[in-house]
């Protein structure tokens, strides 16, 4: 068990430190196909960069899907000043308030670049614009360049794409923090449950999918492609165990387990799925919580409404201040999510 704890860790943390912003998975889908095309029957890249690791079982079994999306929510630059200075735009839903300050980590044609993001000091602000949220708008991202020219010559260009810089770290006690946990999280537990059911009957493709952040466009072309029976979303959803958190909601908590969906703000769980997923979590002593806050959304969202419909949920790991530049989950959880995921797919099948 301390071996496999080890693993995942080691493999979280290898996620977790990757260069995946919606538009740019490459690296990850990289590292994904490098876990699993020993135990895939077929391997599959299509023309958005999905990546499909397919397990061929025997025909009487559905064809179950699971997706974890590749993409972290990133940074797009759109304007270079004549200072050198560099402007930009959210890929995906950073709040604002967190942003200046930020370490970025940019990646251009030739090479990264290191920035931070700043505003004028506060030493200047008036005391309204110390009260208020500075706007993306009123926002830049210094690489210490001193002119549009120099940015140039360093390989800086519009369109580069960058992420939050961020290593990941073990804080002890199965504690663990890194960015990107939504979805790296998702991505450790695909490919866990794949190795697991490497030698079962069951017909499983594990999807690697791309740009969830900005719209779950990879999930919906991937799934036209399987038309599955079945299809779990596999996440790294927000826990809002902290101060000031009203109980109602306190979406998630940290050491609760896996986190299933009722509904959200584009799912309503397939009755199938939630009631195997219950049912499962009971029988096997499998600690899980429910998502309190119907708010967000997840692959699961464009992956049921595919074709004529495809029975469909959502199983995350719980991880504290996603979507800002670090998150925090726990060991215990994302172990736990493994086998519920697991369990589920044997379940399912059999049905």
């Amino acid at each position: 068990m301390v071996n496999d704890l080890s693993e995942r860790t080691t493999l979280l943390a290898t996620l977790s430190n990757a260069f995946g912003p919606p538009g740019n998975e490459v690296n990850v889908a990289e590292i994904l196909k490098k876990e699993l095309e020993d135990f895939a029957d077929e391997v599959r890249v299509d023309k958005l960069g999905n990546i499909f690791f397919y397990h061929h079982g025997r025909e009487r079994y559905p064809n179950v899907m699971l997706a974890a999306h590749m993409d972290e929510v990133g940074f797009l630059v759109t304007f270079i000043e004549t200072t050198g200075f560099l402007r930009f735009q959210t890929l995906g839903g950073i709040p604002s308030n967190i942003l200046p300050g930020q370490t970025i980590l940019l990646r251009g044609e030739k090479r990264d670049f290191k920035g931070i993001i700043g505003t004028k000091p506060p030493h200047i602000m008036t005391d309204e614009e110390k009260k208020n949220v500075v706007p993306i708008e009123d926002l830049f991202i210094d690489i210490g360049a001193e002119s549009l020219e120099e940015a140039n010559n360093r390989g800086m260009e519009i369109g580069a794409l960058g992420v939050f810089d961020i290593e990941f770290a073990e804080l002890g006690g199965g504690y663990l923090r890194g960015k990107a946990f939504d979805d790296r999280a998702g991505c450790t537990v695909l490919v866990e449950v794949f190795k697991a059911l490497k030698d079962s009957h069951y017909n499983l493709v594990a999807v690697g999918t791309v740009q969830e952040e900005v719209g779950g466009r990879g999930a919906r072309t991937a799934a036209w492609q399987l038309e599955p029976d079945y299809g779990l979303a596999l996440e790294g959803t927000f826990a809002a165990d902290v101060p000031g958190s009203r109980e109602d909601r306190m979406s998630a908590t940290l050491k609760g387990g896996p986190v299933i969906t009722i509904m959200d703000r584009t799912t309503i769980t397939h009755p199938a799925v939630l009631r195997t997923l219950i049912t499962l979590g009971k029988e096997k002593a499998i600690p899980f919580q429910f998502k309190k806050v119907p708010m967000g959304g997840t692959d699961a969202g464009v992956i049921h409404l595919t074709k004529a419909g495809v029975p469909s949920g959502t199983v995350a790991v719980p991880c504290r201040y996603i979507h800002g530049p670090v998150a925090l989950t726990h060991i215990d959880d994302l172990s736990n999510t493994i086998t519920l995921t697991t369990e589920f797919v044997k379940a399912i099948s059999r049905q």
